[in-house]
Formats: structure tokens, C-alpha cells, sequence
């Protein structure tokens, strides 16, 4: 890897293709750095490990954007577009404890390690039928064609959207990853028709409650559970964004590290053709330090005058972790910009730390170890069908993942 001598050019497409250089020469030169978004605003980036650590458990550091310093055109850029609008911000991902604390209790039961190896075999059948669906064809675009549709459905599973309904979310989620770089109108469009499609299904379900996550935030509100209407439509709607995107990219991300390191790559398979669990479950985290699917973690502020890393920051202040760059970091990892499929020392940042841990992390590493498991052991040829130079990264601030990931292999029935 090849660390600029000089401050790097941040957010541009080149950028965006390989940002471990720059997060290099920012963990060196500027830990705590102060930069321009391509929003305008202005924010802490935070690319050391032990600062990166420290910061994601820090409470001073609100989810709440409230507590940013500039006016509310300038809030608005610093969430996920269109939920303001949309009155969708009474969300995991906004609010801080007790609300927080409150509202992760109601839903943190259907992310249990018993509740997500019950939902296994369902997640082991979207995965097989996706994959015959293309694996007479011998090429696929592993994103659109896979990746992308396989989170979708379990989400939607999970949450309890009716069959016929879930190619709507389908679509509606995917005019929110393509637009993920460009104009913030197309995903904010994207926003309102999911809010008013998750308000409609909500009235429709509380004459029809069953056994899945809507139907619990129903009976939680009406045993008396502190829940407004909005909280219950924001929780699905943050759960089914951050739900599939997240396991979009360790899908699309870790096929493809997989894919241009053959020898990593070789080991892993002759694991599965073996049957053994443990290489896979190893391998998943490593993929998710190597190039994980969340390049940032989501938005922080300051509510009192605080130092990371012995740098001041003022009240009001935004903060980004980079997850991406502390993963990365030497004082941490041995060798973290190699590839190690074995790695076990690898208590990395891919999904957060402290109260905001991803609270889904145990279903996406499921649909990512099936996913993976289920390629290799299908498709054992599986080689990218472009030049690697060729592939373009999605522009967005907070997540890293491919546009497409073109593929062939041996055509099988």
C-alpha cells in the first residue's frame, strides 16, 4: 500500500475506490481530523483504534442531531436523507438513553443467538434460491443478483411483510443504494414511499398480529410499553435500511477480497469441503476487519467540550468514527493491511462498540456466512468477470460497498 506524502484529497471517486492509503496517512499524521463533507458540513473524523474505541462508548458523544451546532437545513445533512421529512427520526440510530435503552429492549429479543438460528434454514433458502436462479446462466452480478435481494427478503421476513408485498421494499431499497452518491431527493423519495407503506402495514397488522417484529412492537404498545406510532414505524424503517445494507456489502465486499486473494480464498474452501464451522466463522470477522461494509460509523455531537485523542472538541461538534481506518491500524492489528483468513486476535470495530452496537450484527453475520458458505460450496470456480480496476464503489458517506460485482463460473443446473 502505497501512503501519501502529503494530506490526502478526501471523498473523491479515487477515494472511494481505495481509502486505505489516506486512512494510512490520517492515523500517522492527523488522528483526529477536522474536514469539509461533501455535504458542506463540517466534522471529526477519528481514525485511531483506542480513540475510535473510546469514542463509541463515549456518552458525551449524542446520537441525537439535535445537539449539532448549525441550524436545521444543516441538520438534515447529517442523517439519513429524507427521514426528517418523512417523521421517521425517533430511530436507534438518533436518539440516546433512557429513550434509547427503552426502545432497543423491544426489539433486541428477535436478534437473539436462539431467535436468529431458528430463522438459519429460511435464511439457507433464500440463499439456494437465489442461487438457482443464475447458476445455469455461468455469470452473475453477485450485488444485484444476490448480494442485494438476499437481506432484503429476510429482513422483510423478520419485520412480517407479507410475500406479495416485499418487491416493493425490494425496489424502494434499491432506488436508495443507487442513489446512495448522488442527489439526496431520489433516496428521499425512496424514504416517504417505505414510511407510508410501514405506517399502512402497522394498521393492517394490528387485526392480524403473528409471530414476527411488527407484530411485538403492536403488543408492546398496547400492553401499556412507552411506544408512539412513529417509534414503531421508525424502528422498522431503520431496521430494514440498516438491515440490508450492512449485509449487502460483507457479502459483496468479502466475495470479492476473497476473489483476489486465491490463496486465502483456496484454504477457506477446502474448510467447507471438510464441513467445518470454525475456519468460516473466523474468516467472516476477518472479512469484516479487512474491507467491512460500514466505512463510518453514523453520526455523533459533542454535548459538552471533550479531547479525543488529545485533540478539543467543541460542543455541538459532529464526530465520525472510521471504522475502516481503526481497523486498519498497526498499533492494533499485526499485518492489518494483509489478509488472514485465520486471524484470531481480531476484536475488531466492523460493527461498533458500546450501547450502539449493532444490534442486527448476529443476523448479518448469519446471512454472511451462509451466503459465502453456500457460493464456495455451489459455485467452487466462481473468478471475477472484470478487470479489478474496473469496479466502481458506491459514493456514500457512512457505508463501502461495490456497485456491481460481475462473476462467472461453471454452469450447473
Amino acid at each position: 500500500m502505497n501512503v501519501p506524502n502529503t494530506a490526502p484529497e478526501l471523498f473523491t471517486w479515487e477515494f472511494a475506490t481505495d481509502p486505505y492509503p489516506a486512512y494510512a496517512w490520517l492515523r500517522e499524521h492527523a488522528p483526529v481530523h477536522r474536514t469539509k463533507l461533501p455535504s458542506g458540513v463540517e466534522a471529526w473524523l477519528v481514525t485511531r483504534y483506542v480513540d475510535a474505541r473510546q469514542a463509541l462508548a463515549d456518552g458525551r458523544l449524542s446520537k441525537n442531531p439535535d445537539h449539532h451546532a448549525e441550524d436545521a437545513h444543516g441538520k438534515s445533512k447529517t442523517g439519513i436523507p429524507g427521514e426528517r421529512s418523512a417523521n421517521l427520526m425517533t430511530h436507534l440510530l438518533n436518539i440516546d438513553p433512557p429513550d434509547h435503552t427503552r426502545l432497543r429492549r423491544l426489539v433486541s429479543k428477535a436478534f437473539t443467538p436462539g431467535r436468529v438460528a431458528e430463522f438459519a434454514p429460511r435464511v439457507q433458502e433464500l440463499t439456494d434460491g437465489l442461487i438457482n436462479e443464475f447458476a445455469r446462466t455461468g455469470k452473475a452480478d453477485l450485488i444485484d443478483d444476490f448480494a442485494f435481494p438476499l437481506p432484503i427478503y429476510a429482513i422483510c421476513d423478520l419485520l412480517g411483510v407479507p410475500r406479495e408485498d416485499q418487491d416493493d421494499l425490494r425496489d424502494w431499497a434499491g432506488m436508495m443504494i443507487r442513489h446512495g452518491g448522488g442527489p439526496r431527493g431520489g433516496v428521499a423519495r425512496s424514504v416517504k414511499k417505505i414510511r407510508a407503506y410501514l405506517t399502512e402495514l402497522i394498521h393492517r397488522k394490528r387485526d392480524d398480529l403473528s409471530d414476527d417484529l411488527i407484530s411485538g412492537l403492536i403488543r408492546a404498545f398496547d400492553h401499556g410499553e412507552h411506544l408512539t406510532e412513529n417509534e414503531a414505524a421508525a424502528m422498522c424503517f431503520v431496521l430494514l435500511f440498516a438491515g440490508f445494507e450492512t449485509t449487502i456489502n460483507l457479502i459483496g465486499n468479502g466475495v470479492h477480497a476473497l476473489l483476489r486473494h486465491p490463496g486465502q480464498r483456496a484454504l477457506l474452501q477446502e474448510s467447507i469441503e471438510r464441513g467445518e464451522r470454525g475456519p468460516l466463522d473466523t474468516a467472516v470477522e476477518e472479512l469484516l476487519r479487512y474491507d467491512g461494509p460500514v466505512e463510518l460509523a453514523t453520526w455523533r455531537f459533542a454535548t459538552e467540550p471533550l479531547a479525543i485523542g488529545g485533540q478539543p472538541i467543541a460542543t455541538g461538534d459532529p464526530v465520525l468514527v472510521v471504522l475502516a481506518a481503526a481497523n486498519r491500524d498497526p498499533a492494533r492489528f499485526s499485518g492489518p493491511d494483509t489478509l488472514d483468513l485465520s486471524r484470531r486476535d481480531n476484536k475488531h470495530l466492523g460493527y461498533g462498540h458500546g450501547i450502539h452496537y449493532c444490534l442486527g450484527a448476529p443476523l448479518a453475520r448469519l446471512e454472511g456466512r451462509t451466503a459465502l458458505e453456500t457460493l464456495l460450496r455451489r459455485l467452487p470456480d466462481i473468478r471475477l468477470a472484470a478487470d479489478p480496476a474496473d469496479l466502481r464503489w458506491r459514493g456514500g458517506l457512512i457505508m463501502r460497498g461495490l456497485r456491481k460485482l460481475p462473476v462467472e463460473f461453471t454452469a450447473s443446473g
